[in-house]
């Protein structure tokens, strides 16, 4: 049996908050607005959605962690090293969005050619654009 990914559902502490980040972020990487209503968004690319609904205020409280039981991040994968510092420069840059662990920059630990750029949405959930083969 083959599979892939279908979706993605995320809560958030903040809806609105959210949209304009994930608008933003999405958009550029070719994703289509699926769905916005007052309770949450979707944006979609090749199959694959991902969902956004505000947390229930008592579980916001807690506060996320990627180190926690749960999603660590989400990696988005691009066509070359260039595309990742083309998304640094062109996004994360102008729109002020800080980079983890001096980021853009090679992991040859994970493959020879694996290159990518962390950054956190405003939860703090850590997101990736990467290349590798």
């Amino acid at each position: 049996m083959k599979s892939k990914v279908g979706h993605i559902f995320l809560h958030v502490s903040d809806v609105e908050s959210s949209y304009k980040f994930y608008r933003r972020l999405l958009t550029y990487l070719d994703y289509k607005e699926t769905v916005n209503e007052d309770w949450g968004f979707a944006f979609a690319n090749e199959g694959t959605s991902i969902w956004f609904v505000e947390a229930e205020e008592k579980y916001v409280v807690v506060g996320y962690h990627r180190k926690r039981v749960g999603l660590n991040h989400i990696a988005f994968k691009v066509n070359s090293k260039e595309e990742v510092d083309k998304f640094y420069n062109e996004f994360l840059k102008p729109n002020k969005i800080d980079t983890l662990y001096n980021t853009p920059k090679s992991f040859p630990e994970y493959t020879k050619d694996y290159y990518a750029v962390y950054f956190e949405d405003l939860d703090r959930i850590k997101l990736e654009v990467a290349y590798y083969s």
